[in-house]
């Protein structure tokens, strides 16, 4: 996607960037304060995004010539509807590059593409105390679910219930 009028250009991801996507997630893990989270490599992107089988797609966002940004989705499915969607993982942005109108680009590009694939929901979550993103979000029409709690099972309570019988 290009938006030529504001110098922003979206495209998909290549292996040969990993290394700009892993600067993205390390820039994105600094800013939520989750850097010593980050266990993400090039090899682990190049196998994990770009391999035999993607888990995610990836786009970046570029102002200029300039990348200023990325996202990374998936498709998810929603059996109440009976129609699949997208769940954004991430989205960031160089500060820098912020007030530019490239995040909203992205979140444009993602809600047509969604719009394309038969979507039905473009969806994704957001830390409570990231203000400026959450109004950035309700000023594009997004809505709070508050009703659903989130779980997650990782590490070795993953392990355990893995070999539960």
């Amino acid at each position: 996607m290009q938006n030529a009028e504001a110098g922003i250009r979206i495209e998909p991801a290549v292996k040969s960037q990993a290394a700009l996507v892993l600067y993205f997630i390390r820039q994105l893990a600094e800013y939520e304060k989750l850097l010593d989270k980050v266990e993400a490599d090039e090899a682990r992107l190049e196998e994990t995004l770009f391999g035999e089988k993607p888990c995610a797609e990836v786009l970046i966002a570029y102002l200029g010539e300039q990348p200023a940004g990325f996202a990374i989705f998936f498709p998810t499915y929603s059996t109440f509807l009976g129609r699949p969607g997208i769940y954004l993982e991430d989205l960031f942005l160089e500060p820098k590059f912020r007030g530019n109108g490239v995040g909203k680009a992205l979140l444009v590009h993602l809600a047509k593409l969604t719009r394309a694939r038969g979507g039905a929901r473009l969806e994704w979550s957001v830390l409570n105390w990231n203000e400026p993103s959450i109004q950035f979000y309700k000023k594009l029409g997004a809505c709070a679910q508050d009703a659903w709690t989130m779980y997650r099972v990782t590490g070795e309570n993953l392990e355990k219930l893995a070999q539960t019988l």
